[in-house]
């Protein structure tokens, strides 16, 4: 029972690289995809007077659609995107926002790397 358990925790604290990988590539694409649409359909005034709050729930709803991809828990998920999100703030305001996204988009996958995956469904 009790090795069974630390089996299980030392199981937890290892990086899972091709979670990392497919999160990142995932996250990536969702970000470019959705700020694409975005660039496309609004004015450029659009994100300069709401860009503060349109940003951030683009980031968190490309998360969400990340964890939806890769089974992994909503909640973890978005906690980790909000915590990778907050680097890139210094980014932005030294005017190299796409260099935060990056960066956020690799501290975000090192996250998703270490949150446990949804069980497989039984077939």
């Amino acid at each position: 029972m009790v090795s069974d358990r630390m089996a299980a925790i030392e199981s937890e604290k290892k990086l899972d690289t091709t979670t990392l990988w497919r999160a990142a590539l995932v996250q990536l694409l969702a970000v470019a995809v959705l700020s694409l649409i975005l660039g496309l359909a609004l004015p450029h005034d659009f994100f300069v007077d709401w860009g503060w709050i349109a940003g951030p729930g683009s980031w968190l709803l490309c998360a969400a659609f990340t964890a939806r991809v890769l089974s992994l828990p909503l909640a973890p998920t978005l906690i980790g995107a909000v915590l990778a999100g907050l680097p890139s703030l210094v980014a932005v305001v030294l005017n190299l926002h796409w260099a935060g996204a990056i960066l956020a988009v690799g501290l975000f996958a090192l996250w998703c790397a270490r949150l446990p995956r949804a069980p497989a469904l039984p077939s």
